[in-house]
């Protein structure tokens, strides 16, 4: 694979920050990074990459509380998510002290990203999916040659992403696994927001919410 992936949980809520890192040239991106820079930067080290960007799937707080400080250690760009991601990254500051997360400030990131961008990290090319409904700008990335999708809280293994938050929406959460992510190929592997990795085959076969039996029902 021209890709190295690495998974570090994050925060108390365990969410999956993701390391990506080109093989080629040695690039990396940091996906994610809801908190615990030092435990990142470890990770990152680990894999052996420099890290050149700072990518969001969405504005939730275990996803995104550290990329400002994170961003600013390294200077680098952060890039995603969707603009309609604004009014989460603006509550930052009331979200992370009401959770004990300390003190995140709200941020603009450096590149908002709409469905069909490209992200680059090192010769690696990610295909931006704007995949609404846990959250409004949710996004979701797809390096097509590994065969390798970083989707957020969008799909999980055995479950889909809460809808209960402010401007979530069930049914464009159904519709966007069903329409943007089933295309890509059963063969996907995907790495969730929280939990194990799964396929979109495995999901589609067995996943209560979203597999092929489900939308027979």
């Amino acid at each position: 694979m021209p890709i190295k992936l690495g998974i570090v949980p994050v925060t108390p809520f365990e969410q999956n920050c993701s390391i990506l890192v080109c093989q080629e040239t040695g690039d990396a991106a940091v996906v994610d990074p809801g908190g615990d820079i030092e435990k990142i930067l470890d990770g990152v080290k680990q894999l052996g990459g420099t890290v050149k960007k700072i990518l969001l799937t969405h504005g939730h707080l275990d996803h995104c509380a550290a990329a400002k400080d994170l961003a600013d250690q390294l200077h680098v760009p952060i890039e995603g998510p969707q603009i309609e991601e604004r009014f989460w990254l603006d509550q930052l500051p009331e979200q992370t002290v009401r959770f004990g997360f300390g003190h995140a400030k709200a941020f603009t990131p450096t590149r908002w990203l709409e469905d069909g961008d490209h992200v680059k990290v090192g010769n690696v090319d990610l295909e931006v999916f704007h995949c609404p409904g846990h959250t409004p700008g949710h996004v979701v990335f797809f390096d097509r040659e590994d065969r390798l999708a970083i989707v957020g809280d969008v799909l999980f293994a055995g479950s889909i992403g809460r809808t209960d938050f402010p401007r979530g929406n069930h049914a464009d959460l159904i519709n966007a696994i069903k329409t943007k992510l089933w295309p890509l190929g059963d063969d996907v592997q995907f790495v969730p927001g929280h939990g194990p990795m799964s396929t979109f085959g495995e999901e589609r076969a067995s996943n209560p919410y979203v597999g092929d039996q489900a939308s027979q029902q």
